[in-house]
């Protein structure tokens, strides 16, 4: 019998234990315990050495302006005897106390370690008048143990309580503030009508209807319950960049790039004034909200003031370097804030006709403003962020926790702080206004026989309820969403994470 076949029939004879992976890997973490954790579970040595160093570090970097000053005490006597006239006692004695008695006393190792480092420094010194004590000792008021605060020397000869520098330095994410949860929004309605780029969306204040401009050089006014064509206005020769519906007349204005505005009367569905100008396409349109002026800004990179009843250009407010591509008006100053492809955003000062400032925040085109309804603020959005400024005086807030990263072209915030972002490559953001958190990501999709490039959003708004938001997209469609009915916290929690580092920009 060979060796081979032997070593066969031995296995063969041997019984094997059949036993799972999980026992198997049981098996070996116990022996690897038993071989290598003995002494698990109890703690480590403590290093003396090691512990001495770091309060030695601690010492020489938190407390070396304090460490050469007298002892309360001694301060006291010292001004006792100057304004007595009689030579300051300074000597001190040093208590000296043994393990034991620091041990009965409840004192631990670490405020023993403090006494000899405290001792050595003053042997080195020569003199007892440069002690460092800082901890409970025989000095009354310099340091109290126990669940009390520390206390510490001051120039003035009081004390005050240690502050460790964790506390001092505060991270700021601990003070973000929560995001409120918001339902998620879902398309309901897709309306199509117009034969070009839908470019510009009005609300009529009574929220019965609005009203879309488009490349096609019409204005198309839908019912805003059902969706319906109501009415057409032709009168543009160029795409219809701007529209506003007036909420103090029974006007409507245009704006496009046929360097026209135009007003409408909807009692009579005609033009009934032109506000001649401009030279060259108009790209914004805002109306104020308690005046009858109209402020219009176009590639001539102006933002032109117009007496709306007598069409009389009231200021041009010049500054800006490029094209004027969003305007926003409201009632007190600055009532007039202006977005530019040269990067700035500028506060205005409607009476004056000067710019009250001007914010070089953002590094693209500003090509989307939106003013909070209620709160004194405004969010400005270009290609690189969205930030959000504080009125009047434009103080820069925060930027949005999360970057769209697309050209931004038009942005919508409602009451319930929830703003709306649209972008030239489709998507569609829903932020909270008070966080900055972003609480969805819809990407929308273009209307058969489009093509994929045309998934761009140009303009948007919410109706006056603030339940319903309008898109105006590049497809030719206009596109309606609204909240989600059946949603909850629980089945749409909120993914928040604040954030680690806060930049300035």
């Amino acid at each position: 019998m060979t060796s081979a076949q032997f070593a066969e029939t031995q296995l063969e004879e041997l019984p094997v234990e059949k036993r799972s992976v999980k026992a198997l890997q049981l098996q070996q973490l116990k022996r690897s315990f038993d071989l290598f954790a003995g002494n698990y579970g109890s703690k480590p040595d403590v290093d003396t050495g090691s512990q001495e160093a770091k309060l030695r570090c601690k010492i020489r970097d938190e407390y070396e302006s304090v460490k050469d000053m007298p002892p309360p005490e001694q301060a006291a006597a010292k001004r006792a005897a100057v304004v007595n006239g009689a030579a300051p006692s300074l000597g001190g004695a040093t208590e000296v106390t043994t393990a034991a008695e620091d041990t009965a006393a409840g004192r631990s190792s670490t405020a023993r370690m403090l006494d000899n480092i405290a001792a050595e420094r003053a042997s080195v010194s020569g003199g007892d008048q440069q002690q460092l004590v800082v901890h409970g000792g025989a000095m009354n008021g310099m340091a109290i143990g126990g669940s009390k605060a520390l206390l510490l020397p001051t120039a003035a000869g009081g004390n005050k309580e240690y502050t460790p520098s964790a506390a001092v330095a505060r991270r700021l994410p601990s003070k973000w503030p929560r995001p409120v949860w918001h339902p998620p929004w879902k398309l309901f309605r897709v309306i199509s009508g117009h034969l070009g780029w839908v470019r510009s969306v009005a609300v009529d204040p009574g929220n019965e209807w609005f009203a879309t401009g488009s490349a096609d050089r019409t204005i198309k006014i839908w019912d805003l319950a059902s969706g319906q064509l109501k009415l057409t206005l032709t009168g543009h020769i160029e795409q219809v960049t701007g529209l506003a519906v007036s909420d103090r007349h029974p006007y409507m204005f245009s704006a496009g790039l046929d360097k026209m505005v135009k007003c409408w009367d909807l009692e009579y569905n005609k033009v009934i004034r032109h506000y001649h100008g401009h030279l060259s396409g108009v790209y914004s349109l805002a109306l104020h909200p308690n005046l009858d002026l109209l402020m219009t800004g176009g590639r001539d990179s102006v933002c032109r003031v117009w007496d709306m009843r007598s069409k009389v250009q009231a200021h041009v407010l010049s500054g800006h370097d490029d094209t004027v591509c969003s305007i926003l008006s409201q009632a007190s100053d600055p009532q007039v804030v202006t977005g530019s492809h040269d990067k700035t955003v500028k506060l205005w000062d409607l009476r004056k006709g000067k710019a009250m400032a001007t914010l070089t925040y953002h590094k693209k085109s500003v090509r989307g403003l939106a003013l909070h309804p209620t709160e004194y603020c405004f969010a400005s959005a270009s290609a690189e962020n969205i930030k959000k400024f504080r009125l009047p005086r434009g103080e820069f807030l925060h930027n949005m926790l999360q970057n769209q990263k697309s050209i931004v072209n038009t942005m919508a915030v409602n009451e319930d702080g929830v703003l709306a972002s649209g972008a030239d490559n489709g998507s569609l953001w829903l932020w909270d206004w008070k966080s900055g958190n972003c609480f969805q990501q819809h990407a929308t999709q273009v209307q058969p026989g489009s093509l994929e490039s045309e998934a761009g959003i140009f303009a948007m708004t919410f109706d006056k309820s603030g339940g319903r938001l309008i898109c105006a997209e590049a497809d030719k469609t206009i596109k309606m969403y609204k909240e989600d009915e059946q949603a909850t916290p629980e089945t749409h929690p909120v993914s928040f994470r604040p954030p680690k580092d806060i930049r300035r920009f």
